[in-house]
């Protein structure tokens, strides 16, 4: 007997081996092998097929060989990530992880990640899902689960070089969710990576939430503001100004002054790595079609950001107010202001000044503000010279004359009364009706004197308001009645003369009428009336006694 044994070269292993009766010769043909043994019989050898080949490894735990064979005979990808999935499930089993993780990693992209992750989420095992995320994301097929899940394994096993080499590695190819890293890099409390996350890929809100929220950091996130192009800066002003007012307010006043006059982008250095986003001024401002343009936002949209710091919104207002561009709301807000300190300042000389600068802007015939709402707030802060100088701006006499009545400013009503009396002539009796009811004799004196002038009541209705009074006396009118009568009786005495006067006129007329109806009337009349010339004739003559030339 021999033995005969057939080797797979290329694999390095045993195919086929089996005694037979004393050989004489091997030979092979049609892709077989032949064998002749003494006995004269012919033996036929015939290659299984690959499956077959593949089970019975598979059932000897020969994975590594059952590999190897696969690629030899050009077996199909899916197969061999099925051997791969196999020999991983094998190693798992057998407890060795680090070896079956390896096996999962080249199936990655055909096998389900959630089948290999499920095996390894005990905390014994972070390494190796660890290492299954790593390579996960390096082939690109990480989803945002995958992402937070690596940063978590991470931040677990406290790797802050592994961290530092997925998140903080230049040039390094992106294939992870940002924001989903930053999410978790910031719930972990590794705001550094997150800042440099947000700062690389241009994350403007959260870069800005990171240093306001967590490193509490805000004169750098004003910096950062100040870098960006004028419509982020703007946006970003709006959102978190607020919170930087109340913590920064001198840097954060500055910067709302600039974005509301001329804003460009500063050129301070910084530790931002994009560019793209760092306004170059020479490349934007540099060109002449941007060169003129002048970004400018509007402080209406700021003013909510002082809401605790009058003092601060008193400055960027008063740095704004400009007659042709501000708006209502801007004199408004700072009218209210100016009303504010007035009321609460303390110093002679402060007030005195504060007071002066309302009435500036009151009297400036450009200002914007709205009257109706100044006159509001002048009312409610008690301010007598803005109450008193709109009332006159809008013509409002009446309330000018009750302001001061009721003040009981017995001085003002007159001078009021003097003022606009010209105007509104009702003035003087609305003053005799509160004069009527005080002991001011003098001033109700001069009241009367003025409706006596200008005739603008009846004596009745005088003596019926003076009547109503619980302090006057019937000598405060005494002398007004008299001189009223006295001028009564001079009028019905000119009357009487201009009626006898006029009866004596009509009778003459009559008589003359009835002269000419009865008697001739000669004409004895040398000249012309009108040239003054010898009359000729032919003549015309008038009963009145003027003749004149026909011509």
């Amino acid at each position: 007997m021999n033995i005969v044994t057939v080797y797979d070269i290329q694999n390095k292993f045993i195919a086929y081996s089996a005694p037979m009766p004393g050989v004489v010769d091997v030979f092979s043909e049609w892709g077989t092998l032949y064998i002749l043994a003494h006995d004269g019989k012919l033996y036929n050898l015939q290659e299984k097929d690959t499956q077959s080949k593949l089970d019975m490894l598979f059932k000897k735990n020969q994975y590594v060989l059952a590999i190897s064979l696969a690629k030899s005979q050009q077996y199909d990808e899916d197969g061999l990530i099925d051997i791969f999935r196999q020999y991983g499930d094998h190693l798992y089993c057998k407890g060795d992880h680090d070896g079956a993780i390896t096996q999962y990693i080249k199936t990655i992209g055909k096998l389900e990640a959630s089948y290999v992750i499920r095996k390894f989420l005990d905390a014994q095992r972070i390494h190796n899902l660890t290492a299954y995320l790593q390579a996960l994301h390096k082939k690109g097929l990480a989803t945002e689960d995958h992402t937070t899940l690596l940063l978590n394994c991470y931040t677990k096993l406290k790797d802050n070089n592994k961290l530092d080499e997925f998140i903080m590695t230049k040039d390094r190819e992106v294939d992870f969710d940002v924001e989903i890293a930053m999410k978790v890099c910031r719930q972990a409390g590794y705001y550094t990576h997150a800042l440099y996350l947000a700062q690389k890929h241009e994350q403007h809100d959260w870069y800005l939430k990171i240093q306001l929220e967590d490193h509490k950091d805000y004169n750098k996130a004003l910096d950062y503001i100040a870098k960006l192009d004028f419509y982020q800066a703007e946006e970003n002003m709006k959102r978190y100004g607020k919170i930087l007012m109340s913590q920064v307010p001198e840097p954060t006043t500055e910067l709302l002054k600039k974005l509301c006059t001329d804003y460009k982008p500063s050129n301070a250095e910084g530790t931002f790595c994009s560019s793209t986003f760092l306004v170059d001024q020479n490349s934007l401002y540099g060109s002449g079609v941007v060169d003129n343009e002048i970004n400018k936002s509007s402080p209406e949209e700021f003013i909510h950001i002082f809401v605790n710091n009058s003092k601060k919104l008193m400055e960027f207002l008063e740095m704004k107010v400009e007659p042709r561009s501000s708006s209502a709301l801007v004199y408004n807000t700072l009218l209210e202001l100016y009303l504010h300190n007035y009321n609460h300042e303390t110093d002679e000389s402060n007030k005195k000044e504060c007071e002066q600068k309302i009435m500036d802007m009151l009297s400036n015939p450009e200002a914007r503000y709205h009257v109706d709402q100044a006159l509001v707030l002048c009312q409610m802060n008690s301010f007598k010279p803005g109450i008193l100088h709109l009332y006159e701006k809008e013509k409002l006499y009446q309330q000018i004359l009750a302001y001061h009545i009721e003040h009981k400013d017995y001085e003002n009503v007159i001078k009021t009364c003097e003022r606009f009396g010209n105007y509104d002539p009702m003035l003087w009796v609305q003053a005799l009706w509160f004069f009527s009811q005080t002991t001011e004799d003098k001033f109700l004196m001069s009241v009367l004197s003025q409706i006596e002038k200008k005739k603008l009541l009846p004596p009745i209705m005088v003596v019926n308001i003076m009547s109503r009074s619980h302090t006057a006396t019937l000598a405060a009118i005494k002398d007004y009645l008299i001189r009223y009568l006295q001028q009564e009786n001079d009028r019905i005495s000119e009357n009487e003369r201009l009626i006898r006067q006029y009866r004596e006129e009509t009778q003459k007329l009559r008589n003359q009428m009835e002269e000419m109806r009865t008697n001739a009337r000669i004409f004895q009349v040398s000249k012309c009336s009108g040239c003054s010339h010898q009359l000729e004739l032919p003549s015309v003559h008038f009963l009145c006694g003027h003749s004149y030339h026909q011509q």
